[in-house]
């Protein structure tokens, strides 16, 4: 019998000089035109203007045009015949099935990050969620966001788990945006209390426990989706 020849892991391609620094760009005007998106400065069924987005990010056009790119995969920017690229709408109908989507990979995400966190990211969560009970306490509806983003940040690296997170983002930018431009039937105490129990129990290395904070959180959101559409 003829013998198979072993397979080899091929050779890892070598970084080019720059590469690291064009991905963090990339990273940079994603953020800040997720922010633009889910804060409503980039309208539901708004034009995107390249130019324009090019000279706000001050990133260039490569960064700006990947970080559009990444936008479109997600469903955030829809690309219509004639009419070219579109932030999308918000869709009534649509946001408690994707909440029911994201509640599954929440709480994936949750218990995985109480198992996997460094001290460091958890000791950063719960830096986050205290800022967002500050903010909810002025309710500096800014600071709210900027703190439930960073939070969010920290829990997805913590969990180590890129193809969650990767699925998850989109799910959290539209409810972000969602509640901007419902705002006025959002309860942001009761937002940050839920953040603040998720963070908690992560950092105690609690899977269970973040388990259920995760579900929590989605059950408030939930609620308040549904105050909005009836």
């Amino acid at each position: 019998m003829k013998k198979t020849a072993a397979l080899k892991a091929p050779a890892e391609a070598p970084i080019a000089a720059g590469e690291p620094d064009k991905r963090r760009f990339a990273d940079q005007a994603y953020d800040t035109l997720e922010s633009m998106i889910s804060t409503l400065a980039l309208r539901p069924g708004a034009p995107i203007v390249e130019a324009e987005l090019i000279e706000h990010t001050g990133l260039g056009r490569t960064p700006t045009r990947e970080a559009l790119m990444r936008l479109v995969a997600s469903g955030l920017i829809v690309q219509q015949p004639r009419r070219g690229l579109l932030v999308s709408d918000i869709r009534l109908a649509e946001h408690l099935d994707l909440l029911e989507a994201r509640r599954v990979l929440e709480r994936l995400i949750a218990s995985t990050s109480a198992r996997r966190a460094t001290p460091q990211q958890r000791q950063d969560l719960l830096v986050c969620a205290q800022q967002m009970i500050k903010a909810s306490e002025g309710s500096d509806l800014g600071a709210y966001m900027s703190a439930d983003q960073a939070l969010d940040h920290v829990n997805h690296a913590a969990c180590r788990n890129p193809f969650a997170v990767a699925a998850v983002i989109p799910m959290a930018i539209q409810c972000r945006r969602f509640w901007y431009a419902y705002q006025h039937q959002g309860d942001m105490s009761e937002g940050a209390r839920c953040h603040l129990a998720l963070a908690q129990a992560i950092a105690e290395g609690e899977p269970n426990a973040a388990a259920a904070a995760s579900d929590a959180l989605m059950d408030y959101l939930r609620s308040y989706a549904q105050a909005v559409i009836a």
